[in-house]
């Protein structure tokens, strides 16, 4: 290696366009690699052939590779050969934007024939702040592998176009169903194309997809032909209008953190070890998956900013989830942020604050929970309000507030995470204790794909527990979700009590790569459990009619949230001036102590009021009572 990485980022970094910039009378290929000694232009026909049909020597200018190909190229495969530290390596583009199967080669397209019809009318949606967000994690292949509903792409991402769908008994399935709940954006796992799935195999594979290959390109298992680049763009295009057609935002969930391949990588085809960061024993893992991505290099940098803009732009999507954010840098994604904004002024940012093991990046830099306030337009997940709910995730038998856990010291501890972890002073805990100051950077939740379903986790820790007493904690969870300060997110299927249990016996906890049996979405459960699902609505409704769940400062918080000193467990949450929530986790019935119309119970929950009470009517045992209270909340007057 000729010069540390910082002598190349500043004598040779570069703000100009990478990759294969297209046009009909000719395509321009770049690419950034100061140390190579020599880079080939290699084009092909197809994805299969062997050799290529033409190769072209690239020319070097400050550490840029270019080469001008004449002619219409739209439908070539193209890769690059580098010859570096004595080898040669030939790879796909790092920014290649479409590619044949199992993203081997490049493809040279024109993306004006990729639009579906309609797609300049397409428009990502509205969001004034983000806690006006509900949003539903989801992974292309569960949506759509359920033999009972009849999709006619199952597995792939034009099933999300596919309208007017039911299950066996007659409800709606698949995308009517999702919008029928009223979710503002459906966060999509991993849908660039990801190393570990054979897109030309018949016989069916699953993963999750965090474990990348190329970011810019469509992952090719989810079109209906892999070979043909410009497919995967076509129908990826078309599901996010789908969605949108339905009024909700697409969020795609990106894993810049790390790549699947580490020497063998296309980065380090492209410049040895320059895009990774490096320890004493080598390639550093705080990802847990053998390498880490070196975000705070300028041309790494670079690359992740790029690669956002022109997915944000191209496929006009609505948000990003960060995946082990903890391991990227504050300036990186501030950065990120702001170019982003230019694109989509509503476009939603959050991710993981945290990382999977022990990394060489100075910890003020990283992008870690309580780093939060260094990178103000990301929401991170809270852990925090995860396991005071439900009890810790490392642990199946340990239970929390709805569970087994409420008593008065819990419910003070609650008062924190139900104000979406900003500092109240009536929460018992100081300033300091806070990791945001901000609502809009909470990300609430009780389950994702990570770890035990919110149903299998009551399975765990309540043994014994009968099926009633377990759906009034699994409803008591979801309403905490729904009612809290901050940004709720559910997985798919939480609304009808979605499980992954093991053949074997207990329950799976990742999925990653488990068959469609225990992942897809089994839609029957719509049915199954469709006062669940109403629920589910309902509460969603009811957080989307009252703004007053949808506080977007800390400062509302503290002048709109008043809680009424109890030592039993139970919470009672006055908000603005006439709302108040009781939160009641104990086997017993607690008097609702107000006269006024109720819009949630333990039964249901509407946007329009459901009945009236008086003081002594009941809150029931682990249930919630919203009522709009008769003159307005007494503690907030």
């Amino acid at each position: 290696m000729g010069m540390s990485f910082e002598e190349a980022d500043e004598r040779f970094g570069y703000e100009g366009e990478l990759g294969a910039s297209y046009s009909r009378t000719q395509t321009v290929f770049r690419v950034w690699s100061p140390e190579a000694e020599r880079v080939t232009l290699n084009l092909y026909a197809n994805d299969t052939e062997e050799q290529p049909r033409a190769t072209y020597p690239m020319e070097q200018v400050e550490g840029i590779w270019r080469c001008a190909v004449p002619g219409d190229l739209h439908g070539m495969f193209y890769t690059y050969t580098f010859l570096s530290e004595g080898w040669e390596r030939e790879t796909i583009d790092i920014y290649a934007r479409t590619a044949g199967a199992n993203g081997i080669r490049g493809m040279v397209f024109d993306p004006s024939l990729t639009d579906p019809d309609g797609w300049a009318e397409s428009k990502p949606v509205k969001l004034a702040k983000y806690t006006d967000a509900v949003i539903y994690e989801l992974h292309v292949r569960d949506f759509s592998m359920d033999p009972e509903v009849p999709f006619r792409y199952p597995g792939k991402f034009m099933a999300f176009t596919e309208e007017g769908l039911t299950n066996a008994q007659g409800l709606p399935a698949g995308i009517d169903h999702i919008a029928s709940l009223g979710v503002t954006h459906i966060h999509l796992l991993p849908v660039y194309d990801f190393a570990t799935v054979d897109e030309t195999s018949d016989e069916p594979q699953f993963n999750w997809g965090y474990d990348p290959l190329n970011y810019n390109v469509p992952e090719g298992s989810y079109a209906t032909d892999p070979h043909d680049g410009t497919v995967r763009v076509r129908e990826f295009k078309a599901m996010v209008q789908a969605i949108h057609k339905k009024g909700m935002g697409v969020i795609m969930d990106v894993v810049y953190n790390h790549t699947y391949y580490t020497a063998d990588s296309p980065f380090s085809k492209t410049y040895p070890h320059y895009y990774y960061r490096h320890n004493h024993h080598g390639y550093s893992n705080g990802s847990g998956c053998g390498n880490e991505f070196a975000s705070e290099r300028r041309m790494a940098r670079k690359y992740i900013k790029d690669s956002l803009c022109y997915l944000a732009k191209e496929y006009k999507l609505d948000g990003f989830r960060f995946d082990l954010m903890g391991l990227l840098d504050t300036e990186t994604l501030n950065e990120c942020a702001e170019a982003l904004r230019k694109i989509n002024p509503d476009i939603i940012l959050y991710g993981e604050g945290w990382t999977g093991g022990s990394c060489p990046l100075e910890e003020f830099r990283r992008a870690i929970k309580w780093n939060a306030r260094s990178v103000p337009q990301f929401a991170m997940f809270s852990d925090d309000f995860r396991d005071k709910v439900k009890g810790s995730v490392f642990d199946d038998r340990s239970y929390g507030y709805v569970n087994g856990a409420a008593s008065g010291s819990m419910a003070q501890q609650m008062r924190a995470v139900v104000c979406g972890n900003v500092y109240h002073p009536q929460s018992g805990r100081s300033e300091n204790e806070y990791w945001t100051d901000s609502p809009c950077q909470c990300v609430n939740y009780v389950e994702a794909h990570d770890n035990l379903t919110f149903w299998d986790k009551l399975s765990c820790s309540m043994p014994g527990a009968p099926s009633e007493v377990m759906l009034s904690c699994d409803k008591l969870g979801l309403a905490l979700v729904m009612l809290s300060q901050g940004i709720p997110f559910m997985q798919a299927g939480q609304e009808f009590l979605r499980t992954k249990p093991h053949p074997n016996g207990g329950f799976i906890h990742d999925s990653y790569n488990s068959p469609d049996s225990i992942n897809s979405l089994k839609w029957y459960q719509a049915t199954l459990h469709r006062d669940m699902v109403a629920y589910c609505r309902g509460l969603i409704a009811v957080r989307r009619k009252f703004p007053e769940f949808r506080l977007g400062t800390a400062e509302e918080i503290r002048e709109q949230i008043r809680f009424e000193d109890r030592d039993d467990g139970v919470l009672r949450i006055h908000l603005g001036k006439d709302l108040l929530l009781i939160v009641n986790p104990l086997g017993h019935e607690v008097e609702a102590g107000v006269s006024g119309m109720v819009y949630a119970d333990k039964m249901r929950a509407s946007d329009q009021p459901m009945y009236r009470v008086t003081e002594q009517y009941p809150c029931m045992p682990r249930g919630i009572l919203l009522v709009k209270v008769d003159g307005g909340s007494p503690l907030m007057q």
